[in-house]
């Protein structure tokens, strides 16, 4: 989840071309040189994407390819590998064949830490970087692309997560997560570091943080803003992921991911303005239908479920322009507080019976068939039922007002719960149940479904709130919604217009909603979070703007035409999974192609070493770097 922002890269060439036409506006004396006219870049009619090259770590499932960044005077690419704790440097003078030259390690900076992010401007490369202890702060790091050389280091937030750099260059904004201990003992703040850099060697920081916001927990609830960890402060509840900031170079929006909103900063006074709730997607309305489960035959079965809503809850943002106003792209891929999730103290056991302790973690994620038993969660207990759901309430129940469609009835949701219909959904229990409205308190129901009676010890749902929305969406720059892909997404790989492989011969259809680290696994993500947007990039090719969004789970790039903020249209799609069958692992990885795209940088035609835009992908599952070409027609 740590990715690289775009728009700093794709303004780059921008920015030379506005510096260049305001020169030949000057004129300059006789010795001058003659005035240029700015090259105008053709706008396409289209585009299709074509692997031309690679690099692989050899490495499988453990995150040795994530974000990559792109420096055009060197020609390098660099590359963080989380499995190594440290940056791949890649020489792409050769797209074709990317050579690793070289690595920037961490730990010479802080003993025993590791590199989460990584962001270039003008041949400078800014790092975070992760303390060997998580919940201690970390470091951000510069170092000239060209020679490696370490030129400052600062320190910042705890679990620095993305890192990016104002368009001017004059600044580095970090993403400071602040994650809790697995156990749920340290609960760090989030914050967002903002480092002036114009020194090199004595960078300065400063820090937006949310302190100023602990006393409004209960009206950023009322909005929407998700605080829910357990005795955390508001500052401690959110977690900044990922950071776009506006072409001025003012302002800034930080993606607070769990809680399904964002945050606003103004850049030059270093504060947090507002915390913008995104809302929720309703899967039961026309257009944002959605397939839930992976046991109903491995069919594909996309259609409304009313009742049903999704967190937006974006990872990866850019920021782009229309018509003079910012508008924040999300890829919405969801996710949930896990902490203690391998702690035995935390669950409990059922032989011998020990009761699980909630103040060894907090885990929020449960299956609707578990929820809604009519017979309780008892049953649960000692597996995997989280004890401060546990201390709540005796069982959950569905309102038959909602969910008579799939035939739930008072105290008992019948068919709702069969695993071919909502029973194997992944939803949060925190949310979605009824509750008080002058105090706050959950609404008792019987096993009967009977309200308000003094042996009421069940919990009735309303709702059911997913993780995450299967799409990407558009945005003001004040986080209304402009535009959301909807069901196009999952709807598209279930169509016979999408094909997979390096030659486009498979049908995506065949392996719908499969897992990256699966084979033979048709429809196996349909019941969490589907295919699972989550890397994002933005470049402009003439009047044209496109989006590039990665599908970590499916695999592939999805290509969108978003110059109309309010009307995009999808342009391309390529996965180069060739084998879907066989289990992937290390020893097959030249056969089953690139798993698990995590990060994505756009590379302008200007700054490209082959003259042609490009787009980079690392992946993180197989643990190659891919380079894509951009194949325009006009």
């Amino acid at each position: 989840m740590r990715l690289l922002p775009q728009r700093p890269r794709a303004r780059l060439f921008a920015t030379s071309l506005v510096m260049t036409a305001a020169l030949a506006a000057c004129g300059g004396g006789s010795d001058s040189p003659t005035p240029t006219t700015p090259v105008v870049e053709a706008t396409p009619a289209s585009l299709t994407l074509e692997k031309i090259g690679g690099y692989s770590t050899g490495q499988y499932e453990v995150s040795a390819a994530e974000i990559p960044a792109f420096d055009a005077a060197s020609k390098r690419l660099f590359v963080v590998n989380a499995q190594a704790g440290a940056v791949d440097v890649l020489n792409l003078a050769n797209p074709a064949n990317p050579v690793k030259i070289s690595t920037l390690d961490a730990t010479a900076v802080l003993a025993g830490a590791e590199i989460n992010s990584v962001a270039v401007f003008n041949g400078i490369v800014a790092v975070a970087i992760q303390a060997p202890v998580k919940t201690d702060p970390g470091r951000m790091a510069l170092y000239r692309a060209s020679d490696l050389v370490l030129l400052s280091s600062v320190t910042i937030g705890a679990v620095p997560d993305m890192i990016t750099f104002t368009p001017d260059g004059n600044t580095v904004l970090v993403a400071n997560e602040g994650e809790s201990s697995d156990d749920y003992q340290i609960d760090p703040e989030g914050s967002v570091s903002i480092i002036d850099v114009r020194n090199l060697a004595a960078p300065v920081v400063r820090t937006a943080g949310f302190t100023a916001f602990n006393g409004q927990a209960a009206t950023l609830r009322a909005a929407g803003v998700r605080i829910y960890g357990p005795n955390a402060s508001v500052a401690q509840d959110l977690e900044p992921e990922y950071i776009a900031v506006s072409a001025d170079g003012t302002t800034a929006w930080v993606t607070l991911q769990e809680n399904n909103a964002l945050a606003k900063i103004n850049i030059a006074t270093a504060t947090v303005t507002d915390i913008l709730p995104l809302g929720y997607k309703d899967y039961g309305v026309a257009g944002n239908e959605l397939d839930v489960s992976d046991a109903d035959g491995k069919n594909i079965n996309i259609q409304a479920w009313p009742g049903v809503h999704g967190m937006y809850q974006p990872d990866s943002m850019v920021s782009y322009t229309v018509g003079g106003q910012t508008y924040l792209v999300t890829a919405n891929e969801g996710d949930a507080r896990a902490w203690g999730e391998d702690n035995t103290l935390y669950w409990g056991t059922k032989t011998p019976v020990v009761a699980g302790d909630p103040s060894k973690g907090f885990v929020e994620e449960f299956r609707v068939k578990h929820l809604i038993n009519k017979s309780g969660w008892a049953g649960r207990a000692g597996d995997d039922l989280p004890p401060q759901l546990r201390d709540m309430a005796a069982g959950g129940l569905l309102n038959p007002a909602t969910f008579g469609y799939c035939g739930a009835i008072a105290g008992d949701p019948l068919g709702c719960r069969a695993d071919e219909q909502l029973g194997r959904l992944n939803i949060s229990w925190t949310m979605g149940y009824q509750v008080d409205s002058v105090t706050g308190n959950p609404v008792m129901y019987t096993a009967a479904g009977v309200r308000d009676d003094v042996n009421g010890n069940r919990l009735m749902y309303d709702k059911l709130y997913s993780y995450g929305a299967r799409s990407f969406s558009i945005w003001n720059a004040n986080g209304g919604l402009v535009w959301d892909s909807g069901a196009d997404i999952e709807k598209f790989l279930a169509s016979a217009d999408c094909k997979l492989g390096k030659d486009r011969n498979i049908p995506c259809a065949t392996w719908f909603n499969s897992g990256h680290n699966e084979g033979n696994a048709k429809d196996s993500r349909s019941d969490a979070k589907g295919p699972e947007p989550e890397g994002l990039a933005v470049g402009k090719i003439g009047n044209k703007t496109f989006a590039f969004i990665g599908l970590e789970r499916m695999g592939g790039v999805l290509v969108y035409d978003i110059t109309n903020p309010a009307a995009p249209t999808r342009v391309d799609y390529l996965n180069t999974r060739d084998e879907w069958v066989t289990q992937p692992s290390a020893a097959n990885l030249a056969t089953v192609g690139d798993l698990g795209p995590e990060g994505l940088v756009f590379i302008p035609a200007a700054q490209s070493p082959n003259g042609k835009p490009l787009l980079v992908v690392g992946n993180e599952v197989s643990g190659t770097t891919a380079v894509l070409q951009l194949n325009l027609t006009y």
